[in-house]
């Protein structure tokens, strides 16, 4: 079987969210005996150089990137208004990309083409024109679902207007992918249900996984047992929100009981309004190379999250790390562990807080919780199984010619 799978940003290093469900899928297809060709856009705002990539991807994976600035501007935000695209997609197109997978599909007979995401899915006309392989979506989430609901927590009017428009552009143009592709991988089961009620497409859901030897639990001695930190790519509006949120409603309850606890934000990008914030209570450790110097390091992972679709790959990441994890219902969305045995699960804000200040007083619990959500991690995120499955699903699909 020979795949082409697109993408929109290098999956190596896998460094956030997607990259790791790019890497650890295209990984496990490579293991299976897969023929893998992976044509990946390389963008400003994400930039890998290919010998960096190329170091880390399986040698046999053939690559190739093409560099693109897909950075939204004032201009672009504001001329998309006269077009009747979404400019959340928009961006993501380029003419000469389009002519080099051209050459791509001319030269090779692919079975399957996987686009990674919604906004690869410009080039379905290309591919259509060029190939006759089975064009599969794989959904990391519902892309409107998040424009959405960030759209119902904003206060700003310009916002309000401007996401609106965006909004229904995407969720026009998201429903006619569901329709228009040969199949969908969605990542969840909640995903799941919500693009079959939109779609006769064949649907398998492959949630994230991840190779285990990556993810020894080290109990480092500089654990610090009175910290709490949220970590993620803060350039995420999701991720923004989660942690206003919890700044606003939750430490301060934290620290009025817990004086001495400690909260991290961590990961890539961070905003200077954060980092304003810095002080002996509050710490920010931004790019940081390795995650295992976070989860080893300090101790309650959060991810108050209030927005979003598809999975949290940190939630995996941190449960494979041994980590106990307090989370909304929403951050979980898609990991079907258990609330209080796997992980605790609160939507108010009280609640939440106090959750926190307990597993930082209880030793016991914290602990009980870090070995069963290892277990589960161990039990339900192995990539390999994962992508066998899926390429179960690929050789009936395409019999289905």
């Amino acid at each position: 079987m020979k795949i082409l799978v697109l993408c929109n940003k290098a999956p190596f290093p896998p460094n956030d969210g997607s990259s790791i469900a790019i890497f650890n899928m295209v990984k496990g297809l490579q293991e299976t005996g897969v023929d893998l060709h992976l044509f990946s856009l390389n963008t400003k705002k994400h930039f890998k150089s290919d010998s960096e990539v190329t170091q880390g991807l399986p040698k046999e994976i053939k690559y190739q990137s093409f560099y693109i600035n897909t950075n939204p501007t004032l201009f672009g935000a504001f001329s998309n208004l006269f077009s009747d695209q979404s400019y959340f997609v928009s961006r993501f197109f380029d003419s000469n990309f389009q002519k080099q997978l051209e050459q791509k599909l001319i030269e090779s007979d692919f079975d399957i083409v996987q686009l990674e995401g919604l906004f690869m899915a410009s080039y379905i006309p290309i591919i259509r024109k060029y190939s006759k392989a089975k064009i599969v979506l794989r959904a990391h989430n519902i892309e409107y679902l998040i424009w959405d609901r960030h759209l119902k927590m904003s206060k700003s009017l310009f916002q309000k207007i401007y996401l609106g428009i965006q909004s229904k552009r995407l969720r026009r143009f998201e429903h006619e992918i569901f329709r228009s592709v040969d199949a969908i991988v969605p990542i969840t089961d909640a995903d799941a249900n919500y693009i079959s009620e939109r779609s006769s497409s064949p649907i398998h859901t492959a949630i994230t996984g991840v190779d285990f030897k990556k993810y020894p639990k080290r109990i480092s001695s500089d654990l610090n047992p009175l910290s709490i930190f949220h970590f993620g790519s803060m350039d995420w509006i999701p991720n923004q929100e989660a942690v206003d949120w919890f700044l606003a409603n939750c430490w301060p309850i934290i620290c009025r009981q817990v004086p001495e606890a400690k909260f991290v934000i961590a990961g890539r990008n961070i905003p200077k309004r954060y980092k304003i914030l810095a002080n002996e209570r509050i710490l920010i450790r931004e790019n940081v190379p390795e995650s295992a110097e976070i989860y080893n390091q300090f101790n309650i992972m959060i991810v108050p999250v209030l927005s979003g679709s598809g999975m949290r790959i940190k939630i995996v990441e941190g449960m494979c790390f041994g980590k106990a994890i307090v989370s909304t219902k929403i951050g979980a969305e898609g990991i079907f562990a258990d609330h209080e045995k796997h992980i605790v699960l609160h939507d108010n804000s009280t609640d939440f807080a106090n959750a926190i200040i307990y597993l930082l007083q209880n030793e016991k619990k914290r602990i009980s919780l870090e070995e069963n959500a290892l277990v589960f991690a161990r039990n339900h995120f192995d990539y390999l199984p994962i992508a066998e499955k899926l390429v179960d699903f690929y050789k009936h699909l395409i019999q289905l010619s």
